[in-house]
Order: structure tokens, then C-alpha cells, then sequence
């Protein structure tokens, strides 16, 4: 059923789901026809019998990545700030490298 030829069925799903309407064979066929695929019976009813009894809100939940994006600029933002760091340290360096050598 979840083949990547067919996913409209699943995507069907979902989008009625998002709107708050009620995933029923009917509903499904609709939304399938609209978007231009053939709305298969054997397809609609298979898919429309799996997701009888799901909680759809916590099958995305659980399947959803957790807050992996938020962590990458955090990352980022470090490394610049360690850069930084270590310019203004190598300046401070050569200053006093600067001063030793006249007063050496």
C-alpha cells in the first residue's frame, strides 16, 4: 500500500486529517479525484480499515524527529563565538610578544 506510486492515498489522509474532517472512503475519494489520480476502491478501503482506531496526532509524534533543527544554528553560533575567542586571544599574544621584544 505504500508504495511511493500511491502515496496520494496516504497524503489524502493526511490533509482531511489536518482539515478536521472525517477519514471515510468518501472523503478520501474526493480529495484523491481532485488532485487529478484515479481513486482506486480496493486502495481507499484498505487504507481507510489500517488507520480505523489510530490516534493519527500520536502516530506523527512518534514518528516526527525531535527537535534535531533547532540544535544545528546553536551549533553554529558556538563555533563562531570559539573562533572569536581565539582571534581575540592570538591578538592579545602578539601584543604582548609585541611589548616583550622591546623590552627584552
Amino acid at each position: 500500500m505504500l508504495k511511493e506510486d500511491k502515496m496520494e492515498y496516504v497524503y489524502s489522509a493526511m490533509l482531511l486529517h489536518s482539515v478536521g474532517k472525517e477519514i471515510n472512503e468518501e472523503n478520501l475519494k474526493k480529495v484523491i479525484k481532485a488532485s487529478g489520480a484515479k481513486a482506486e476502491d480496493t486502495r481507499v478501503k484498505a487504507l481507510v480499515a489500517s488507520l480505523e482506531g489510530v490516534d493519527i496526532d500520536e502516530a506523527i509524534k512518534t514518528a516526527a524527529p525531535v527537535a534535531v533543527a533547532p540544535a544545528a544554528p546553536a551549533q553554529a553560533e558556538e563555533k563562531v563565538e570559539e573562533k572569536k575567542e581565539k582571534k581575540e586571544e592570538e591578538k592579545t599574544e602578539e601584543a604582548a610578544a609585541g611589548l616583550a621584544s622591546l623590552f627584552g
